[in-house]
């Protein structure tokens, strides 16, 4: 597919662009020597329209990549549609599918209780086998009766699944708690101001953290044509502590300065705060806004006891797409992991870890003509230390016009990568992505 970068919003050209053939191929050159103990499927959700056409970056059917990895050797690659009654809207001279839910499923994609589940916001999970053949909508039994938020964690303590879903209309936020077996055993409402546009959230090992910031749904704006959000200079901005049994009268509300948090790094409890760390942006969806401001790493302290909130800059590069291993999310860490995004698109340049105890910083860059996507940490076997591991990514190379998975020394990020994994096929610049062992 042909597209004119001058005349095509940046979603839409380049790598943005989606692809169109759904492939399977077992055959699979690699560089270097990957690790014998990696087992397991790294996979990346992302929007892909059908039509090659979209209103918004987010707005596009979500198509997954997966690499299968076996004691060191790739077993396959595989893009699949998750196929979506939106998706059949949209390729409707295709083979007749089963209806589903109006879901785009292209932001994430996690691993849970023996199910793999894609994820949007505003729509119930899709679950998908192994394998990246669509299954249908998730509901935990029956029992979840809402949407369901992107982005999830998972307690690396007690292996519970603890999530929010919000709402244009009343009850505009809902907390949701899932043990380890799967069982959904908990759902509360949860008082916020208005229909706030949440699409991220923290834990810690005994609490969760809700942010409530002034992005807003705006259905009249919606209505006009638009995305239907806004920045709303009156909201205010405030996290939300409560414990993660809680109700939402257990909820203690600290005033922030108005910003907004796409993705967290991480939170946890120190003493009588709550820490809590995160991409902040200021502006963002404001009126006559032309591009969006590029988020920094922010820190904040929230005192239980006192009520006082300190607020600290780590650093002022543009970073998103944060990740600290999946064994640290609510505990308390020292690295943290980053993309480094481009001035003119969401396009990823390098990657960085924080050394979030001395301030030190190990960069890795991407070659010219490189672009990146979000990394996922995978830790060593019998990992030595916190960043004992590997950072996984899909890589394209527009000289080649064609993509591979990077697998990078987490502890020594500067390094080359200690292998990649070519690909057949060109990976659009996507969201978010998960490695789920075998």
């Amino acid at each position: 597919m042909v597209i004119d970068e001058h005349t095509t919003p940046f979603w839409l050209a380049g790598n943005f662009a989606p692809v169109h053939a759904e492939r399977s191929d077992a055959t699979l050159r690699v560089t270097g020597e990957i690790p014998k103990e990696l087992s397991g499927l790294y996979v990346r959700n992302g929007a892909n329209p059908p039509s090659g056409k979209s209103m918004d970056w987010f707005l596009g059917c979500g198509m997954l990549h997966g690499v299968d990895i076996s004691d060191g050797e790739p077993r396959w690659y595989r893009n699949r549609y998750v196929r979506t009654a939106l998706l059949d809207e949209e390729m409707p001279s295709a083979e007749s599918r089963r209806v589903l839910q109006n879901s785009l499923a292209n932001t994430h994609v996690i691993g849970h209780a023996g199910k793999i589940l894609a994820l949007a916001e505003m729509n119930l999970p899709i679950e998908v086998t192994r394998e990246l053949e669509t299954v249908g909508p998730y509901d935990f039994g029956g029992a979840l009766n809402g949407n369901m938020t992107a982005h999830p964690k998972v307690c690396p303590m007690t292996g519970e699944l603890l999530f929010f879903g919000y709402s244009v209309q009343p009850p505009f936020l809902k907390y949701y708690r899932v043990s380890a077996d799967g069982q959904l055993i908990q759902q509360e409402e949860i008082a916020v101001k208005g229909p706030t546009m949440m699409h991220d959230f923290c834990i810690t090992g005994s609490k969760v953290v809700f942010m409530d910031l002034p992005v807003v749904f705006d259905m009249a704006e919606r209505a006009r044509g638009g995305l239907g959000i806004r920045h709303d200079d009156v909201y205010g901005a405030r996290f939300g502590v409560m414990p993660r049994d809680g109700v939402s009268d257990d909820v203690t509300w600290f005033e922030i300065e108005p910003c907004y948090v796409y993705h967290t790094l991480n939170a946890y409890d120190d003493g009588d705060e709550v820490v809590i760390e995160g991409c902040r942006m200021v502006g963002y969806m404001a009126k006559g806004m032309v591009k969006p401001p590029i988020p920094q790493l922010y820190q904040w302290r929230l005192n239980l006891k006192t009520g006082a909130v300190t607020q600290t800059q780590i650093d002022d590069i543009g970073i998103d797409f944060p990740k600290v291993p999946d064994a640290l999310v609510g505990q308390q860490h020292r690295f943290g992991y980053f993309a480094q995004f481009g001035q003119a698109a969401p396009t990823v340049e390098g990657y960085h870890k924080f050394d979030l105890q001395t301030g030190a910083r190990q960069s890795h860059m991407l070659a010219k003509g490189c672009t990146g996507s979000e990394a996922s940490f995978v830790p060593a076997h019998n990992a030595a230390g916190e960043d004992d591991g590997y950072l996984l990514s899909y890589i394209y190379d527009a000289q080649e016009d064609a993509s591979h998975l990077a697998i990078l020394d987490a502890a020594n990020l500067s390094d080359d990568p200690i292998a990649k994994i070519h690909l057949p096929a060109r990976v659009p610049a996507g969201f978010h992505g998960s490695w789920i062992a075998h």
